[in-house]
């Protein structure tokens, strides 16, 4: 589901940049399909601390630890797919406006095309799904798009199509019925989207 761009060479980042385009990419790659077995081993030797992400993450490996690929995948489809839709939907357009392809996917495309971000071909969700929104941040901050890579371009695009609905779309997914696997993943989102506004609201 991730977009891509004409490309530039990536540019030098700090490790603090380099983790949360990490965060991104891991929820973006989470959200976008049901983890094979490899991520999921990945997952499992997560380690983490007292801290709100730490937390997140130590429960996030625990349930790694004893899911199996079926497991996820049967979760996955119920959370998101389901017999005509999923228990949630997580697009910025149904979050903002409660219907599908509205105005905040337009203001998204318009977006995109300025800063020379394009879909991949084959690709068939709308650009405003969390998980392509989530690629799309990890790749203004390392710089892999051929736009502006600096934190203002970081939080212009955060503010217009992350700010308003994804600490409130991760909320729902941690609380979700069908939730099992998913839960901490949405526990970390949460918590990583909460610390994302708070840092840009002091830059």
């Amino acid at each position: 589901m991730a977009n891509t761009a004409e490309v530039q060479c990536p540019r030098s980042i700090t490790d603090e940049e380099r983790a949360r385009a990490q965060m991104y990419q891991l929820l973006g790659v989470l959200l976008g399909g049901p983890p094979p077995q490899e991520l999921l081993n990945g997952l499992a030797d997560l380690k983490g601390d007292d801290t709100p992400l730490g937390t997140a993450y130590k429960k996030l490996a625990a349930l790694a630890e004893r899911t199996t690929p079926d497991d996820v995948e049967r979760e996955y489809n119920s959370l998101f797919v389901g017999v005509g839709r999923g228990e949630l939907l997580p697009y910025a357009s149904y979050y903002l406006t409660g219907f599908l392809n509205e105005k905040p996917l337009a203001e998204l495309r318009s977006d995109l095309m300025a800063r020379g971000i394009k879909s991949r071909s084959g690709v068939k969700e709308p650009e405003d799904h969390m998980s392509t929104l989530c690629e799309i941040m990890a790749g203004i901050i390392t710089g892999e798009f051929a736009c502006d890579s600096d934190l203002p371009s970081q939080r212009a695009f955060f503010d217009a199509h992350l700010a308003k609905w994804a600490a409130l779309f991760f909320s729902d997914l941690e609380n979700a019925k069908a939730a099992v696997f998913y839960a901490p993943v949405g526990l970390l989102g949460r918590t990583f989207m909460e610390i994302e506004a708070d840092a840009f609201a002091i830059q």
